[in-house]
């Protein structure tokens, strides 16, 4: 196989099955790994997954043996607090040894409690701070276009970070200098940790943080392209990453409002505000074992093939 060429983008090797499985063992090891460290967060990451899994196995222009590969799509988790589902998925990709998310959140792990570009290659920047990932993902942007590299840059966000000023100056600067490689991507699970309780407009039981308003046609009237889909189904997922990717080359940057859920994956968090944070409880593992590992069961070695 060519360096420059990996499983990432060629969308034959993983079927959306395989993905499925992936994703589902991926949320395996954030609930048991947050329950080993017990601190972390669970309910972003396990919305997030799904998204997740397809950028990173079948749609980013990758090479986990080349992190510093100056052509590679950049990737930036601005929700820097589901830093546990970004660390598996890379596990699982092959960024780093999946055994080494028992150091989750432990002193010198290269596996903090938000990503650390200085520790963990593969990781693009620092993030955390909610509101700061989309303004770096414009700088990056912008770096490619004058060096002349046709990288896409990927920015997911929260949909509670919304609330943040810097989002909408950032996505005022993104579209007035048409940067059609940068995509945006909102986890739009509806909750966020602290919010008010549901008045029967929200979602679960905390009010959506945008309820009432249409995210996408906020970023629409900035000038930017405006894609949706279901974030937890593949053949949606899919859809909407392809056009967005092929679209790199327009001038208008992209988002991709992504309608999840909270927790998803397990039955006791899914819509859950408290599973913001959360840390499993024994018979919570053995049920979270029990509900995953069925969705995991006879999975193939494809993604090492």
């Amino acid at each position: 196989m060519h360096p420059e060429r990996t499983h990432s983008t060629d969308r034959t090797v993983l079927d959306d099955d395989a993905l499925q499985r992936i994703a589902d063992e991926a949320r395996l090891h954030v609930v048991s790994t947050v329950a080993a460290s017990k601190a972390g967060h669970v309910g972003g990451p396990l919305s997030a997954m799904d998204l997740l899994t397809a950028l990173f196995f079948r749609h980013m222009n990758i090479d986990p043996q080349r992190p510093d590969w100056p052509e590679r799509d950049r990737f930036i988790l601005s929700k820097g607090h589901s830093a546990i589902g970004l660390y598996t998925v890379m596990a699982l990709r092959g960024y780093l040894p999946v055994d080494e998310l028992a150091t989750f959140d432990k002193g010198n792990s290269r596996l903090q409690g938000h990503p650390d570009p200085t520790k963990l290659p593969g990781i693009e920047t620092a993030t955390g701070s909610l509101g700061q990932g989309l303004a770096v993902g414009v700088g990056f942007a912008l770096g490619a276009r004058m060096d002349g590299r046709q990288s896409r840059h990927w920015v997911m966000l929260g949909d509670g970070e919304l609330q943040e000023g810097m989002i909408w100056e950032s996505a005022h600067a993104a579209a007035r200098y048409e940067l059609g490689h940068l995509i945006a991507i909102v986890d739009q699970n509806g909750l966020q940790q602290y919010g008010w309780p549901s008045d029967g407009r929200g979602r679960a039981d905390r009010q959506d943080p945008w309820v009432g308003f249409d995210v996408g046609a906020i970023f629409a009237s900035f000038g930017w392209n405006v894609l949706h889909c279901d974030g937890h189904d593949y053949a949606d997922i899919d859809r909407v990453l392809r056009g967005a990717g092929e679209r790199a080359a327009v001038a208008a940057p992209t988002v991709i409002v992504a309608r999840t859920v909270k927790g998803r994956g397990l039955s006791f968090a899914e819509g859950q505000h408290k599973w913001h944070t959360g840390v499993a409880t024994a018979e919570q593992l053995t049920l979270a074992r029990t509900e995953l590992t069925t969705a995991t069961r006879g999975r193939t070695d494809a993604v090492d093939a």
